[in-house]
C-alpha cells in the first residue's frame, strides 16, 4: 500500500483556505454567531468552516449550495408524515409501532377471498415488491430522514428560518407529538405477509440513513429557529430508548450478530446514537469491535466485499456496505478511532475496499460482477470519503467520478450516504 497523508489534512487546508480571505466586521460577527454543532458522523468543525467560506462568498461553494436549498425548497410544502395514518397498525394493532414489508419477497399464488395476499411468499434477492410502497410506513419515514437533513443544512448555511423551523416540524411529528409519535422499536420492520411480523433485519431501515438525522438534530441544536428546549430534551430521551432497544431487544442481537452488510449497520448506527445520547464509551467499544467482527470477515485481502458480490445488485450492496463503514470510520473521529487505518491480518482495510471499487467507478473498466441496475455515480461519496481521508489514488479519481443527480453535495455534507437508495 502507498504512503497516506495523515488524517486531518484535507480538514486542515479547509481551515487555512477559510483563513486567507480577511472578513468585514459584520460577516466576522455573523461567523462568530455560528455554533459548532455536534454531530455524529458530520465533523462540526468543517460544517463551521464551510459555513465561513459561504459567507465570504466562496464561488466554489455556490453551485452547491444551490443544489441543497433546491432540494430544501422542495420539503418545505410537504409533510409532515407520521406512522399513525397507514391504513392499517402493525401486528399487535398498536398503531405507534413503525411497520414495513420485506422489499424481495412476492406472492407466489393469485389473490382469492380465502388468500388475500398470496401466499406463501417467496423471495426474489435485488427485485423489489411495488407493494411495499402502499400500507406501510418505509417510505414515509425515508422523507423524514432527507426532509430533516436537507433543511437542517440549508438552515445552517443561509440562516433562513422556514428550513429549521420545517425540519422541526417533521421531527416532532413523527417521533415527539403523543398524538402522533413513532414507539421508540422496530419490532415490525419488513415483515413478511403469512410468514413473519417483524424481523431483526428490518433493523436496517432506520440504520441506513437515521445517523442523518441525529446530524440533523445536532444542527438545530446550535439555535435553530422554531427548535425548543424541550425539544431537544424530548429527541434526546427517544434516542436513549431506541438505543436501548437496539441493545437489549431480540432483534437488535440478532442484527448485531449478522456477518454481513446488515451487521456493519447496525455498528453505525449504535455508535452514532451512543455518541449521540452521552455514551462515549459503548461507541468507542462498537467502533473497535468492527475492526476484527467486520473488516476482517467481510473484506477480503484484495478490497473485495465476496458477500455483497454474491448479491444480484453486487454494486449496489458493494457501495452499501462501505457507506456504512465509512459513516463509522466518521463517527470514529470522536472518540479517538482511527479506523481507516486499520490493517487485517491479510491486510484488509477500507482504504483497498474503496480502491477496488475505482476502475468501475471512474468509468475506465467494466463492473464484471452481477448487477441487475448499474450506476456508476453510487460510488461517489465513498470515493470522496477516501480520499479524505488520505486515499491517494481515491483523491486522483474524483475528477473522473460521475456527479450523483441533484448534483454532488459532497462540499457541504461530507459524509457517504447511498445515492442509488433501492428503498423507493
Amino acid at each position: 500500500m502507498s504512503p497516506r497523508p495523515r488524517l486531518g489534512v484535507v480538514a486542515a487546508a479547509v481551515v487555512a483556505l477559510a483563513a486567507v480571505v480577511i472578513p468585514s466586521a459584520s460577516a466576522r460577527e455573523a461567523s462568530s454567531a455560528t455554533k459548532v454543532p455536534k454531530t455524529a458522523v458530520l465533523d462540526g468543525v468543517r460544517l463551521q468552516q464551510t459555513k465561513l467560506r459561504l459567507d465570504h462568498g466562496d464561488p466554489q461553494l455556490d453551485r452547491s449550495l444551490g443544489d441543497l436549498t433546491t432540494r430544501a425548497d422542495n420539503w418545505l410544502d410537504q409533510g409532515p408524515w407520521t406512522v399513525v395514518d397507514k391504513p392499517k397498525p402493525a401486528p399487535g394493532g398498536d398503531v405507534h409501532d413503525y411497520l414495513s414489508q420485506a422489499p424481495y419477497w412476492w406472492p407466489s399464488q393469485p389473490r382469492t377471498a380465502d388468500n388475500p395476499w398470496g401466499c406463501p411468499y417467496v423471495q426474489r434477492d435485488g427485485q423489489r415488491n411495488p407493494e411495499v410502497d402502499t400500507g406501510t410506513d418505509r417510505q414515509d419515514v425515508e422523507r423524514v430522514f432527507d426532509s430533516t437533513y436537507d433543511l437542517s443544512l440549508a438552515w445552517y448555511y443561509t440562516g433562513k428560518k422556514q428550513y429549521a423551523e420545517k425540519a422541526a416540524q417533521v421531527l416532532r411529528t413523527w417521533f415527539l407529538a403523543p398524538g402522533t409519535r413513532m414507539n421508540p422499536n422496530l419490532d415490525h420492520g419488513q415483515f413478511i405477509p403469512c410468514k413473519y411480523d417483524g424481523r431483526a433485519i428490518g433493523i436496517i431501515d432506520f440504520s441506513q440513513s437515521y445517523t442523518s438525522v441525529l446530524d440533523a438534530i445536532a444542527i438545530l441544536d446550535t439555535g435553530a429557529p422554531g427548535w425548543s428546549k424541550g425539544d431537544r430534551t424530548a429527541m434526546r430521551a427517544w434516542n436513549t430508548d431506541f438505543r436501548d432497544w437496539l441493545v437489549d431487544s431480540a432483534f437488535g442481537k440478532e442484527e448485531g450478530a449478522a456477518k454481513n452488510n446488515h451487521g456493519t449497520f447496525y455498528d453505525m448506527q449504535l455508535a452514532a446514537l451512543a455518541y449521540a445520547t452521552g455514551d462515549q464509551d459503548l461507541a468507542r467499544r462498537t467502533i473497535l469491535g468492527a475492526r476484527t467482527l467486520r473488516i476482517d470477515p467481510q473484506i477480503a485481502a484484495d478490497g473485495s466485499q465476496p458477500q455483497e458480490l454474491a448479491r444480484t445488485r453486487s454494486w449496489h450492496y458493494s457501495t452499501f456496505d462501505l457507506v456504512a463503514y465509512t459513516r463509522l470510520a466518521a463517527i470514529g473521529r470522536h472518540v479517538g478511532v482511527n479506523l481507516w487505518s486499520y490493517e487485517g491480518p491479510d491486510g484488509q482495510s477500507l482504504f483497498k475496499a474503496v480502491d477496488y471499487l475505482l476502475p468501475a467507478a471512474t468509468g475506465a473498466e467494466p463492473w464484471t460482477h452481477p448487477e441487475l441496475e448499474f450506476h456508476r455515480f453510487a460510488a461517489s461519496d465513498v470515493v470522496h470519503a477516501a480520499a479524505d481521508a488520505g486515499d491517494r489514488a481515491a483523491r486522483a479519481a474524483l475528477p473522473k467520478l460521475e456527479a450523483p443527480p441533484g448534483g454532488d453535495l459532497w462540499a457541504l455534507r461530507p459524509a457517504a450516504e447511498q445515492l442509488d437508495s433501492i428503498a423507493g
